[in-house]
């Protein structure tokens, strides 16, 4: 039984549902969505396949099937496609129902937060994906902060942010309580919400962040909103 890829398809299932709505009109965006997932994946897949070969975590593959790509099942590949598109859609739904606004917070201050975050992954360089998570979280700060800036004051895009981990919870407590993915304990810090590892919420951070980035400027260029 090839769970992985159910739940990837009930991951996309809403947004796709939902694509021809009036107002957020998302399958107008489409172009951007998929290219803004494109280099999304680019970047972590062979992240993925590195933390795999070196056992960071591993997968059970009573639930993913037998098809493995440089020890990757299906389902994780096609999840660096699915979570982005899926994650840009309650993006674009912030847009266009709640009403931007400033959020007050200083450009220093996001580096500061990123310099801390990369000097306490550091700190536990001993736990593999505790580091790199760590690390990617202060990268992206620093590529917003420095490219993008007007993101980070954004009410919409801290939303949105948020918004995304609701299905995390659901569908990444469904990934680790199986488990379907199975963490060595080594790599982490080892602290859990339910069955997920506190790096998660990192790494969800870093994966989602970096894809509204990248997003943003495909949409200005390829996307016409509707008045």
């Amino acid at each position: 039984m090839n769970l992985y890829l159910w739940i990837d398809l009930a991951i996309l299932a809403i947004p796709l549902a939902l694509s021809f709505d009036r107002k957020v009109h998302y399958v107008g965006k489409w172009p951007a969505v998929l290219a803004a997932a494109a280099v999304v994946a680019a970047l972590f897949i062979p992240w993925d396949i590195l933390k795999t070969a070196a056992g960071v975590w591993g997968f059970n593959k009573r639930y993913v099937g037998e098809f493995a790509f440089y020890g990757l099942p299906a389902g994780e590949i096609l999840f660096f496609l699915v979570v982005p598109f899926s994650c840009i859609f309650i993006y674009e739904v912030v847009r266009a129902y709640f009403r931007e606004r400033p959020v007050r917070v200083a450009r220093w201050v996001w580096l500061v937060a990123a310099a801390g975050l990369a000097v306490l992954g550091v700190l536990f360089r001993e736990q593999v994906y505790t580091l790199t998570v760590l690390i990617s979280v202060a990268a992206v700060l620093v590529l917003a902060a420095l490219w993008q800036p007007d993101l980070l004051r954004s009410f919409r895009f801290w939303l949105a942010i948020a918004l995304t981990y609701i299905p995390f919870l659901i569908f990444n407590g469904i990934l680790t309580s199986v488990p379907l993915v199975v963490y060595n304990d080594a790599g982490i810090w080892g602290a859990r919400v339910y069955t997920i590892p506190v790096e998660d919420f990192f790494y969800s951070f870093a994966l989602l962040g970096l894809a509204i980035l990248v997003y943003q400027p495909m949409r200005r260029r390829w996307v016409r909103d509707r008045v």
